[in-house]
């Protein structure tokens, strides 16, 4: 379960077609392939994440930029979703998942995951370059994993004291607590950052990092919400600073994500809900209290 099924379940977003089945963080088995589908078998383990689909005839397809398709589908949005046991999807929206994931496991990297690693490694960051990861819940807890894979000096970004045993165990140099001093500050002690990864959807908090980053540093935002982020020009000439959303890949880039996992031990935290209590689950997942991923079995 991502919080972007709000989407779908509240109706959000203008023109979904209901009845809609929600989920974009899907991983099963192949149990038939249409017809002429030479790429994919009954019984290979595959995943599908938010991006659902492209139409290979626009300019950005054509390109090879499938994130920019003008007709991209979205998985539980332009059509059902995982949150049933048999889903149709179409072949450019699978992605194979290495049998050392269990499915519950491999889920949550088909969004947060290949958001989060795709982020990071679009950032402009080298390995010992101080990073930031702002937020340690769905999102940040997969970004500090990577960015400490990746080799960066990590510093996480949270909101109160408590937080800080979790960030070191997940792999940041240093934890810093923005309710209890400027992050931004704290950054500039150490030379600025040259990335940071924003994830949770809070926007003033977002505009209060943008003083910490290092000259040619990027804010990388990744978490949704539709409050403005504010700075000034001042702010980001002086320095050459950047300001860069990043959604989440299609599958080459979700494969890329599970390949690098794989590799490194990177996994999410997740808890487990059956299919018949989803909405229990989704209750729980909307609270903001799940640690951190919500992932329904069956």
């Amino acid at each position: 379960m991502c919080h972007s099924d709000v989407l779908t379940k509240e109706g959000v977003l203008p023109g979904i077609e209901y009845p809609r089945v929600p989920g974009h963080e899907v991983v099963g088995i192949v149990d038939e392939v249409g017809d002429g589908v030479s790429a994919w078998k009954k019984g290979q383990r595959v995943g599908v994440g938010w991006h659902g689909g492209h139409d290979n005839t626009c300019r950005e397809c054509r390109r090879g930029d499938f994130r920019h398709c003008k007709n991209q589908k979205i998985s539980g949005i332009s059509y059902d979703g995982g949150y049933q046991q048999y889903m149709l999807a179409p072949i450019e929206a699978l992605a194979a998942v290495p049998d050392t994931f269990s499915d519950a496991d491999a889920a949550p990297l088909l969004c947060a995951g290949v958001t989060t690693y795709g982020a990071l490694r679009s950032s402009g960051a080298l390995p010992g370059d101080l990073v930031g990861v702002q937020g340690i819940g769905g999102l940040g807890h997969l970004g500090i994993q990577f960015a400490n894979k990746f080799g960066y000096q990590v510093a996480a970004i949270g909101r109160g004291a408590e937080n800080a045993a979790l960030a070191k165990k997940l792999g940041a140099s240093l934890y810093i607590d923005s309710e209890a001093t400027s992050a931004a500050a704290e950054l500039q002690k150490l030379g600025g950052a040259k990335a940071i990864i924003a994830t949770a959807p809070n926007s003033k908090a977002m505009s209060a990092l943008i003083d910490g980053l290092a000259p040619d540093g990027q804010l990388m935002v990744i978490g949704a919400t539709s409050d403005p982020i504010e700075v000034t020009p001042t702010q980001l000439i002086f320095g050459s600073h950047g300001i860069q959303g990043w959604a989440a890949g299609p599958p080459a880039e979700s494969e890329d994500t599970l390949k690098f996992a794989e590799l490194t031990g990177v996994r999410p935290m997740i808890e487990t809900y059956p299919l018949e209590r989803a909405e229990e689950a989704y209750a729980r997942m909307m609270s903001g209290k799940a640690q951190f991923r919500v992932v329904l079995t069956m």
